[in-house]
């Protein structure tokens, strides 16, 4: 298993004409093949598509609140490569 901790960003301009960047953070789990190539290749900062399928859990934690999670389960991945500027 290989958890991984993903960024997905998007880039607009706002009503005031100002560039704005949205960023989001997933947790993504992948299994099998596919957990290891993603420790062997990936690294911080890699771009990558991930293809899979949402799954929400929920458990109660510690303090015994209950707590909801979602994360992404990869089928596959493909490591992008960044253009040179």
């Amino acid at each position: 298993m290989a958890k991984i901790r993903m960024a997905t960003s998007d880039v607009y301009t706002n009503n005031k004409g100002e560039r704005v960047t949205d960023t989001e953070w997933h947790n993504v789990v992948a299994w099998g093949k596919t957990a290891e190539i993603a420790e062997k290749l990936l690294q911080k900062g890699s771009e990558v598509m991930i293809d899979g399928r949402l799954c929400h859990r929920e458990y109660t934690g510690s303090n015994g609140v209950k707590r909801y999670s979602t994360e992404i389960v990869a089928n596959s991945l493909l490591i992008l490569e960044r253009k040179q500027q």
